[in-house]
């Protein structure tokens, strides 16, 4: 059995979960000991008015935009060959380092900035084949097929819902009180560990549903198309970064071997502790199944507010983030080009301080801390 993925829907067109309510349903939530209350009636005037938010960015959109992700293709390449280069000649500590954080930097930008967002979309206006999401390929161990299934259409469809959105916990830890206990999650800040020190392996996992194959619901046998293309792209990535690079080196390759394994593991926590701040802190709502059934287009909006969280800094910080630090922004408008969600935040802000919905942001140290916090309380049974 070979499993093929549908990549073609997305947040707009996508299925909701079968509904048997026939009529949308008053929405409460409990937020930092405040209850929110949307009923059908608010949801449906609460989507109008970011409805019509989206449709003036989108109307909008034009050579400023081109430039930008022009601009970041360049400066990520510049970094690459800069980064590379002063590796060859690492035996001295300052070139060492200084090509490693280059490399790092290209890493982070090229994940987060550049093949993230191209790959929701979000240039496919501009009609350039180098940047269209069917075709761009990342420099990280996660095929992008399979990104694009696993994260544009499940997460981004059932965001935070648990039992189908499987980005809570990955398949790997516990982060929902929803999710039943068992004596494997008493691990659960060494496994965070581990997930966020070699996440791009978890990332090119989180296909493959190993919590599923573990319970035995499916078998490695259902998975093979999976794997197969998992074990291709790991494979390219292991052969560039740890024996081609190193191998032109010569007998410089010990350096260049360090170097871009520690690019790597740069570009793996800064991406882990950025997707974790968006997603766990404090105050950041999950929903069941139950809840979201019937949803309108305007509940939707609800829940991917309540299931987001911000982080604020400065203007390279939100680069280097991929504009992530505005991930309520970009779970409500996904294939909008990111960088524009510091233009708009403000506005997103004030519909939702209008309507009553909490919108959770804040510096990085302190959302994870809160991330920290709920992983090791929810390794606890009585959680």
């Amino acid at each position: 059995m070979t499993e093929t993925l549908d990549t073609t829907k997305t947040p707009d067109t996508a299925e909701t979960p079968e509904t048997t309510a026939p009529q949308p349903k008053t929405l409460s939530k409990t937020v930092g000991g405040r209850t929110i209350t949307m009923t059908p009636e608010q949801a449906e005037a609460f989507g109008r008015e970011l409805d019509a938010l989206k449709e003036s960015v989108i109307a909008d959109l034009g050579e400023r935009d081109a430039t930008y992700i022009r601009r970041m293709i360049k400066a990520q390449r510049g970094l690459e060959i800069g980064g590379r280069a002063l590796l060859f000649g690492g035996i001295i500590p300052p070139f060492w380092l200084a090509g490693t954080a280059m490399l790092g930097l290209s890493k982070i930008i090229d994940n987060m900035e550049i093949g993230h967002n191209v790959m929701h979309g979000q240039y496919d206006w501009m009609g350039d084949p180098a940047i269209s999401s069917r075709g761009f390929e990342w420099d990280t161990a996660c095929p992008a097929e399979q990104w694009r299934h696993s994260h544009n259409y499940m997460h981004h469809t059932y965001t935070n819902i648990v039992g189908m959105d499987r980005d809570v916990g990955y398949g790997i830890l516990r982060m929902s009180a929803d999710q039943k206990w068992k004596p494997y999650f008493l691990g659960n800040p060494l496994w965070a560990f581990l997930l966020m020190v070699l996440f791009q392996y978890g990332v090119a996992l989180h296909e493959l549903e190993s919590e599923k194959i573990a319970s035995r619901e499916i078998t490695l046998r259902d998975k093979r198309e999976i794997l197969d293309g998992i074990w291709r792209k790991t494979k390219q990535q292991t052969l560039k970064d740890y024996v081609a690079f190193p191998l032109l080196a010569g007998p410089f390759a010990p350096w260049v071997l360090a170097g871009n394994m520690t690019a790597n593991l740069m570009r793996n926590v800064w991406a882990y502790m950025i997707i974790f701040c968006g997603h766990f802190p404090e105050d950041v709502q999950e929903f069941s199944i139950e809840e979201t059934k019937a949803e309108t287009r305007g509940q939707w909006y609800f829940r991917q507010v309540l299931g987001s969280a911000n982080l604020t800094g400065g203007k390279l910080f939100h680069i280097l983030s991929g504009n992530l630090s505005f991930q309520i922004e970009h779970h409500l408008f996904p294939d909008i080009p990111a960088f524009r969600h510091a233009e708009i935040a403000p506005k997103v802000r004030d519909i939702c301080e209008r309507y009553g919905v909490p919108y959770n942001t804040g510096p990085l140290p302190r959302q994870f801390a809160t991330v920290v916090r709920k992983i090791v309380k929810l390794a606890m049974p009585w959680n």
